[in-house]
This record gives structure tokens, C-alpha cells and sequence, in this order.
């Protein structure tokens, strides 16, 4: 009924670019915010932040994890501050304020929709009996949930606050997927993840989950299989019309 191999019981969705639209939101928050920090730092010199630099460093990591990933990808060592610094400090913590900061007043401006879709295939979850359960990087997962009216479809969250509390690795480690799994009480093996990140697709492959679904937002279909997915959709609706 929803495009799933027979024994999946859960299903562990990312939020950002496959529930939500809003990964766009978070690639535009971080290209303005690193590039601001490399005209700054680097001055004639300046070389912007890609498309590439997203996908390859940032895109599915918790948030100081991607500043470290990114600046380590231009030799840039800054101190690593801690959590509460503010978004002008010079340490990564403060970068990765800086974009936060940025990143919740562009969703004030826009609003937060989810990817109509993805409403269908977790209103056909739900209706099938199967427990869902949202894993992501991100500190704003409820009040993104909350703000897109998803939150009555999921049984349990793990987001940047629980990641952070619980001292999880962030993806492409798969210590997060894990913790859904366990909260929603499956085996890892009987749960389905769901990402559009290559870090997160790898998180579901190194995790051993029974099916990785990359959800392709961002033209890269390819490097999702390369990374572990199962199957590759433009759109989780493609499930249930067997597309897939």
C-alpha cells in the first residue's frame, strides 16, 4: 500500500527536504552566512559558498558539525566556543548562531509548508498502522513540525535538542536513526528511513535500517544510490502510485 518491502512497521522521516521545503531555507541561511564570513576573512580572495560545499558538508549534519565539515573543506581552523555564544563571536558555535539566527527569521518571513506529497504518504502511513517517527539534525524540528501541522502524524522526534542532550553523533553517523528506532520500539531492520541528505542516506545504510528511500530535492539521484538508497523518488507521493 505505500510502496514499502513486507515487514517494515515504522517509517523515520528527515524533516528538511522531505517532509518540509524548508531545506532550501537552510541552504540559503548558510550561503549567506558563510559567504558573509569568507568576504570578511578572505577579502579580494573571497571564493562563495556552492551548491557543492551544501551537500558535501553541511546538508543532514548538526549544525556545528557542518561549520566544522565546511570549514575544515578551505584550511580554516576557528576556536570551537560553546553552544551559547553569541552569533558575532569568531568560534564555530557563533557561525553556526549566526545562520540560526538568520535561518528563523527567513521562516518568520515565509512561512513553513510541507511538501504536499509527503502529507498524502504519511496520511497513508498512519492509515496502514505504520508508527512514524521524524529524525533530524535540526534544533527547530517542533516548531517546524509544529508550523507545517505535522506534528499530529509523528509518535516520536529526534532532533539537534535530543542529538545535543543525549550526545549522539550527528549523520552520516547513524546514532540518531537508531534512537527513533528505539523510541518507536522497532528493530532497526523493520523500519524504513527516509532522507534527501547524502549524510543522512548513509546514516540509514551504516545503520542497517530494512529500506533507505533517498528523496531526490536536489538532482543528485546518483549519488543517493551511491550512499545507500534502496530506491531514489523525486516525491514520496511516487510510493503509493508505484512509481518507485
Amino acid at each position: 500500500m505505500i510502496g514499502l518491502p513486507e515487514g517494515i512497521t515504522a517509517c523515520l522521516f528527515d524533516l528538511d527536504g522531505v517532509l518540509t521545503g524548508t531545506a532550501a531555507v537552510h541552504r540559503e541561511a548558510w550561503k549567506q552566512t558563510f559567504d558573509a564570513f569568507l568576504r570578511e576573512r578572505d577579502g579580494a580572495d573571497f571564493q562563495p559558498f556552492t551548491d557543492h560545499d551544501y551537500a558535501a558538508y553541511v546538508d543532514g549534519r548538526p549544525r556545528a558539525d557542518g561549520v566544522r565539515e565546511f570549514l575544515r573543506s578551505r584550511a580554516i581552523e576557528l576556536p570551537e566556543g560553546t553552544p551559547d555564544d553569541p552569533a558575532d563571536a569568531h568560534t564555530v558555535h557563533g557561525v553556526g548562531n549566526r545562520k540560526n539566527d538568520l535561518l528563523l527569521r527567513l521562516l518568520d518571513e515565509r512561512g513553513v509548508s510541507p511538501y504536499p506529497g509527503s502529507v498524502r504518504y504519511l496520511e497513508a502511513a498512519r492509515d496502514a498502522g505504520i508508527a512514524i517517527g521524524v529524525v533530524t539534525s535540526s534544533a527547530n524540528g517542533e516548531a517546524v513540525l509544529d508550523a507545517a501541522d505535522l506534528s499530529r502524524f509523528v509518535a516520536a522526534r529526534i532532533d539537534g535538542v535530543v542529538i545535543t542532550e543525549r550526545k549522539l553523533r550527528g549523520k552520516p553517523a547513524p546514532d540518531s536513526f537508531l534512537a527513533g528506532a528505539e523510541a518507536l520500539g522497532v528493530a532497526p531492520g523493520r523500519a524504513a528511513v527516509f532522507e534527501d541528505a547524502l549524510a543522512g542516506v548513509q546514516a540509514g545504510k551504516d545503520g542497517g535500517f530494512g529500506y533507505v528511500v533517498g528523496v531526490n530535492r536536489a538532482d543528485q539521484a546518483d549519488e543517493l544510490r551511491a550512499h545507500g538508497a534502496d530506491v531514489v523518488v523525486d516525491d514520496l507521493a511516487e510510493l503509493l502510485e508505484g512509481r518507485a
